[in-house]
């Protein structure tokens, strides 16, 4: 086997496994590529909400960057929860030369924030401009101001053609996200990366649907193997 391309996370962990980089590792793993991880902040979560966070230092997720980006050939980064508007400059400034897919989790689906103004305000005036490709849903598209981008894939809205009639759908998002970003790595440009990424989440929520984990909304499917073909 081929050495696989490296897709690097950039994200909050979720002690529920559902979503963060809980999602977006395994995520990367069925779609054939080596994930790596920066965590920029710890959250105490399960699938009724988010109960605590836990933002991680920004010495902390710098060295973590400066670590894998000095050793990996890291083919595309993808952004999760960033916690704070330095991690948001950061991000920006160490990964403007990199393939860049960012999902600008603002919100959790439960309620519970993760930005405020001014790492949103951090976004739109440093990460968007540098990213290739931002994953928004409706909310986080109106907070961002409708940002005018030419990789821009809305995602988790009404006009969404991935509609699949489950309750267990904790980590879509991120999932999604991943997954285009695997498929990017993967050499595919950003039109099909992002069909194939809906298509990957439409089936792994199908396998999922059936599910009774947690006493909230259960995580979409990482646990069960894909035969997405692998193009």
């Amino acid at each position: 086997m081929s050495t696989p391309p490296v897709v690097l996370a950039i994200a909050a962990t979720d002690s529920g496994g559902g979503a963060g980089l809980a999602a977006d590792l395994a995520t990367f793993a069925a779609l054939g590529v080596h994930g790596a991880c920066v965590v920029t902040a710890i959250t105490a979560q399960d699938t009724t909400g988010v109960h605590a966070i836990h933002p991680i230092p920004l010495d902390v997720v710098a060295a973590q960057l400066d670590a894998v980006l000095a050793d990996l050939p890291v083919a595309v980064v993808k952004t999760g929860v960033l916690g704070s508007a330095e991690v948001v400059r950061l991000v920006a400034e160490r990964c403007a030369h990199l393939p860049l897919v960012v999902d600008p989790v603002l919100r959790a689906t439960t309620g519970a924030t993760f930005a405020g103004e001014e790492v949103i305000a951090a976004y739109r005036e440093h990460l968007v401009p540098v990213a290739t490709v931002i994953t928004p849903n409706a909310e986080e598209y109106d907070a961002l101001g409708h940002p005018v981008h030419p990789g821009l894939v809305l995602t988790r809205g009404p006009t969404t053609p991935r509609h699949v009639e489950t309750t267990n759908d904790h980590g879509t998002g991120c999932t999604h996200a991943s997954a285009l970003a695997a498929h990017l790595a993967r050499g595919r440009p950003i039109e099909e990366a992002a069909d194939l990424a809906a298509a990957f989440v439409a089936h792994q929520l199908r396998i999922s649907a059936p599910w009774e984990l947690g006493r909230g909304r259960g995580p979409i499917a990482h646990t069960v193997p894909t035969r997405q073909e692998i193009r």
